[in-house]
């Protein structure tokens, strides 16, 4: 920032790190806004990378650290070809550059709407950023409907920031994301699958689940998960997911790493499941079952979000072992529990034996197999004794001897 204005530039630290600040809590990155379009910034910073064609910005990197670096936007009003909307309103491409009071109105809630200036060390506050910052209120910039429009994934920051900061929704803003649920759909799916990444993966995973589906926004993430839990089985909802949520959550809080694969395969597991049983009572092997049942689960959902392969690839190795934890005898046990994911597969069973979806006395035994030495897990895979074959086994061998004075049949 101080090097911007060397050059005679303005530059403010805006939005997140702002607001967070404010609140006493750590940034998890710091975004600077200039009066330099991205080309000057270039000139201004060797270590400098121009990104984005809906919105041009500049990234300036220090090592592994990235400063985004975006130019003022202007009001667009008169139509150019750097700013492009498409029949629904939503913008598609918006390079129109401004200043600062004309920038502050392209923003999206007004507590991402403060800017903090280092010549004076003051936050500069055009929208009442500051009175909804006290009170804790997400309030949209402008007529809340025409702002989904312009970008409904906004609905789903709202979520967001609402459960990660603890504020509460403006009613203007609840309204509108009743009115406008339905425009997510028009997303597309990788930009939607980063943003439910956003969602889950920051530590707050069961409260935003649980406000997604209050706004109806989670049934556009994942439609097939939002049916089956609209059914109830034996008079009690679906548990596992809401585990799944739970420690996945309580990781992130303990410092502890989670995967994606393992929590999206928890959200799409019921869908899996139901059309795997529907499979079996075709005729099909269960485990054919279930590898079919997954692939028409994942190309349904990649409609909605998009999954990497690495990702959609590693929830089918989560669900395949899932029929397989159920052979105990012989050599499968020592096979299985050499599979390179057989520790998400197990963590899995755990979680399905906690939630009533599966035998607990399944999940006790691979507990106890996996801890076992050499001899006890064979001892433990071996097939259970017939006491019947023992017995004709024990008068086969106590049979009288044949009579050599007998005559022969040739």
């Amino acid at each position: 920032m101080y090097r911007l204005q060397n050059e005679g530039y303005d530059a403010y630290l805006v939005g997140g790190c702002v607001r967070d600040l404010l609140l006493g809590r750590e940034p998890k990155d710091f975004d600077v806004v200039t009066n330099a379009d991205p080309e000057q910034v270039r000139e201004v910073f060797r270590n400098c990378r121009l990104i984005g064609r809906r919105f041009r910005l500049a990234h300036v990197c220090f090592g592994r650290e990235i400063i985004e670096v975006a130019t003022f936007r202007g009001a667009g009003e008169e139509k150019n070809d750097q700013q492009m909307l498409n029949k629904e309103g939503r913008l598609l491409r918006d390079n129109v550059y401004g200043t600062i009071e004309e920038d502050v109105w392209r923003r999206d809630f007004t507590v991402n709407a403060l800017y903090y200036n280092i010549k004076d060390f003051s936050v500069v506050d055009f929208v009442g950023g500051m009175a909804d910052h006290k009170t804790g209120t997400l309030k949209l910039i402008g007529d809340s409907d025409v702002r989904f429009r312009e970008d409904p994934v906004r609905m789903l920051r709202a979520v967001r920031f609402a459960v990660k900061l603890g504020f509460k929704l403006d009613s203007a803003c609840e309204q509108a994301i009743h009115n406008d649920v339905r425009l997510l759909a028009s997303i597309p799916c990788a930009r939607l699958y980063d943003e439910m990444i956003k969602l889950f993966l920051s530590g707050y995973a069961l409260q935003t689940f649980e406000m997604l589906r209050h706004y109806g926004l989670f049934d556009v993430l994942f439609p097939a998960t939002e049916h089956s839990l609209a059914v109830e089985e034996n008079g009690f909802p679906r548990l596992l997911l809401i585990k799944a949520l739970e420690n996945s959550d309580n990781r992130i809080a303990e410092g502890k790493t989670i995967t994606a694969y393992f929590l999206l395969a928890a959200f799409l597991w019921e869908p899996v499941r139901i059309r795997a049983k529907e499979k079996i009572a075709q005729g099909q092997v269960e485990f054919v079952a279930y590898q079919d049942a997954a692939s028409e689960i994942i190309a349904r959902q990649i409609k909605s979000t998009a999954l990497p392969r690495h990702i959609s690839m590693a929830m089918r190795e989560v669900w395949n072992m899932q029929p397989k934890f159920n052979a105990r005898v012989g050599s499968r046990p020592s096979r299985l529990i050499r599979h390179p994911r057989f520790r998400a597969g197990y963590d899995f069973l755990l979680l399905r034996a906690e939630t009533g979806g599966a035998d607990p006395e399944l999940a006790q035994w691979w507990t106890k197999y996996q801890h076992a030495s050499e001899n006890e897990q064979r001892k433990m895979t071996q097939p259970p004794r017939n006491p019947n074959n023992k017995s004709a086994r024990k008068r086969s061998y106590h049979r009288k001897p044949k009579d050599s004075s007998a005559p022969s049949e040739s």
